[in-house]
């Protein structure tokens, strides 16, 4: 097909936008480059854990076409009269650092490309909840290995369970969880409460050569949000 045939950018933007609204009741600016295929979900994941400088490097676009694409959702949100609100993107690390979207990390691109877009007539509450979870810090990913040889980019141990970094695998105790214990997958009420009585907790998953994906295995948390739940 030229480049003569294909449907312009601004209705490409539009559907894609269209059915992230559907789904998702709100439209980011990642909901569309996803949908118009300019974004791989392996390399928006590491872009999440924090393994890549800015989400830009990784998009299939160049930063010309991303700024257009910007200026058309831009004017169809604006069309339909939704409502922007500025949403937090912080890795999905120990650390919680600030996710870079631009090469150039201007400003106002960060803020354009942290802008969700919902609709007015949306009651006020489910606005307020929308929002309040596209803010909400991943949870941590703390892997089960599948290699037992495996080391830690920083100290050169090993361990049960890994955490990816930018710099590869890194053990439990350099990333500043050591401490937590882990609570095996089953009993759903028991990991709901020890979730909630945890200021910190990771998720464990194995990966399935089977099913070809990780699977839940259960949660690492705090000691102490297991007292008197176990006994």
């Amino acid at each position: 097909m030229t480049r003569k045939n294909k449907q312009p950018l601004s209705d490409r933007v539009s559907r894609a936008a269209e059915a992230a609204l559907a789904r998702e009741h709100s439209v980011s600016v990642v909901d569309v480059f996803c949908g118009l295929g300019w974004l791989d979900a392996s390399l928006l994941q590491q872009w999440r854990r924090g393994q890549v400088g800015s989400l830009e490097e990784v998009m299939r676009a160049s930063p010309p076409r991303i700024g257009e694409a910007m200026t058309h959702l831009r004017e169809w949100a604006t069309a339909k009269g939704l409502t922007p609100s500025e949403t937090a993107y912080v890795a999905q690390t120990p650390r919680r650092q600030t996710l870079r979207f631009s090469l150039g990390d201007d400003p106002d691109i960060e803020t354009a490309y942290r802008t969700h877009w919902m609709s007015p007539a949306l009651p006020e509450k489910k606005r307020a909840r929308i929002a309040a979870m596209a803010s909400r810090a991943p949870e941590l990913i703390a892997i089960v290995p599948t290699r037992d040889d495996w080391t830690c980019h920083r100290c050169g141990g090993t361990g049960d369970l890994l955490m990816m970094e930018d710099g590869g695998p890194a053990c439990l105790a350099c990333v500043g969880l050591g401490d937590l214990v882990f609570l095996p997958a089953g009993n759903a009420l028991l990991s709901r409460r020890a979730k909630a009585n945890s200021k910190r907790h990771a998720v464990v998953v194995r990966f399935s050569r089977t099913r070809g994906r990780y699977e839940r295995q259960g949660l690492l948390v705090e000691p102490q949000a297991l007292a008197g739940e176990t006994a």
